[in-house]
């Protein structure tokens, strides 16, 4: 072998190429069998034609590819460093003067040019594959109509409404408490109903699924189209019914593009729009409350000195302690009270039915802001899922440069490259890394954390751990 660093960068270089593509097709036959195993009840005996199971398979590739480029990469890293530590050609290399940065320059080029097409691939390809994917799903959904609703995640895959619920018992139609959205459409107004329990139910001999909701509570927004203002109207209930029409949900090949998208099937510029519409409608939103609440406020104020409040209190409660006895003309004598405003009325008919007023004006606002606040809260969630698929787009497919800076030193380390020892070494490292993801997605999507604290975190933790490894490298300390 020569040790020009031009053709020892390029022998490292194809030394890469066919671990790559078996990891990377190793990989792919992994998750593909997987999702057979997930979804093959779901397919399978259904009447549907050959094309368009291999139609759902495809498309569903897409997401798999995201997941097995950095993977491979890792795994290739470990696999040519480590053999070329193990033939001690690393260490003919050292003796002659050349830097170890210069062996990991090429791969870092092919992993930068793997990241940019990744990055490109994530956000005009993936759309569109799990745009169709979804689409072809409820397309093929099983005869009996149903959700596939999960614990703790949100599902909108009928149109309209967005469900999240907390408990859902295995083999049951139970489900606890549940939060449903409901969308401004068909004449219907946007609501937002929590329930302590449900049931889902099919209707015979209909397309329709009938979903019965208890113990709970409807914040309704209605909207006075002659002033403008918001109106939001609080509902308790002991039962209330909703029912599905999910004849659209039967097998057939529908149009694709008729069909709404989520954050999951957007490219980020369709993203950046909705999320400047929902900080639009955020931001409307609070100064509308804010002009609700302060309008039409009846202030009570409370006398400072508490001997003058003792006074009032005790002279309040003699007066109505002897209202019975009193003459009617006495009755409507104002009566001392604790609140200022009160004491200017001129009689105590007046003052009663001020009192009464105001707390009706104070329970309205109660409702109000319980209502704002909640559909505040699930706008806000709805915007955090936007920024995270945003983020989701580059933080992922950064793995292929952050890999080789992982696996490169790593593999040079153990001086190990056969191919069990680089996949449980990448076993271990990708779980690790992909946990971090997924627990940074739910903490970003419950805004425990921003979405870029979400997404970002694992990948400066291991840039951390990566940039250690190359400084033992550079200064062979070895293990």
């Amino acid at each position: 072998m020569k040790f020009g660093p031009k053709s020892l960068q390029n022998d490292l270089l194809k030394r890469h190429i066919g671990p790559f593509l078996f990891v990377f097709l190793t990989i792919m036959f992994l998750l593909l069998m997987q999702f057979l195993m997930l979804y093959l009840d779901k397919i399978v005996g259904k009447g549907l034609p050959l094309s368009v199971i291999l139609e759902l398979i495809l498309t569903n590739l897409a997401y798999m590819v995201v997941l097995a480029v950095p993977m491979a990469v890792l795994v290739a890293s470990l696999m040519v460093y480590g053999s070329f530590s193990e033939s001690n050609e690393f260490t003919a290399v050292k003796a002659a003067g050349i830097h170890p940065f210069r062996m990991i320059s090429p791969l870092l080029i092919a992993g930068g040019v793997l990241f940019l097409l990744l990055v490109l691939f994530s956000n005009y390809i993936l759309p569109e594959a799990n745009y169709r994917a979804r689409a072809l799903f409820i397309d093929i959904r099983m005869k009996k109509p149903g959700f596939d609703l999960k614990e703790g995640v949100f599902y909108d895959g009928i149109e309209g409404y967005t469900f999240l619920v907390s408990s859902i018992p295995p083999e049951s139609d139970s489900l606890y408490k549940i939060s449903l959205f409901q969308e401004a459409r068909d004449g219907k107004d946007e609501a937002l109903i929590k329930a302590e329990k449900g049931r889902l139910s099919t209707i015979p001999s209909t397309e329709n699924l009938n979903l019965i909701l208890f113990n709970g509570e409807i914040f309704r927004t209605i909207l006075n189209r002659s002033t403008g203002e918001v109106t939001i109207e609080k509902t308790a209930f002991k039962s209330y019914s909703i029912n599905f029409d999910l004849s659209k949900l039967e097998f057939s090949r529908s149009n694709p593009e008729s069909r709404g998208r989520n954050d999951r099937t957007m490219r980020a510029e369709a993203m950046f729009e909705v999320i400047q519409t929902l900080q639009a409608e955020i931001e409307n939103e609070n100064k509308s409350s804010y002009e609700q609440n302060r309008s039409g406020t009846f202030k009570f104020v409370k006398y400072a000195n508490s001997r003058q409040r003792s006074d009032s209190l005790k002279a309040r409660n003699d007066s109505l302690h002897n209202i019975q006895t009193r003459p009617r003309n006495e009755q409507n004598t104002p009566k001392l009270s604790k609140f200022i405003a009160l004491n200017n009325l001129p009689s105590f008919e007046t003052q009663r039915e001020a009192m009464r007023t105001s707390i009706r004006g104070i329970r309205t606002r109660s409702v109000n802001y319980d209502g704002v606040k909640n559909t505040l809260k699930w706008k806000n969630e709805r915007l955090s899922k936007y920024w995270v698929e945003i983020h989701k787009k580059v933080a992922i497919p950064i793995g292929c440069i952050l890999f080789v800076f992982i696996g490169a030193p790593l593999g040079l380390l153990t001086k190990k490259g056969n191919l069990g020892i680089a996949a449980v070494f990448a076993a271990i490292i990708f779980t690790f890394y992909w946990i971090g993801l997924i627990q940074g997605e739910k903490l970003a999507d419950r805004l425990v954390v921003s979405p870029f604290v979400g997404m970002w975190f694992i990948n400066f933790v291991f840039a951390i751990i990566a940039v250690f490894l190359n400084i033992k490298i550079i200064r062979n300390r070895f293990f």
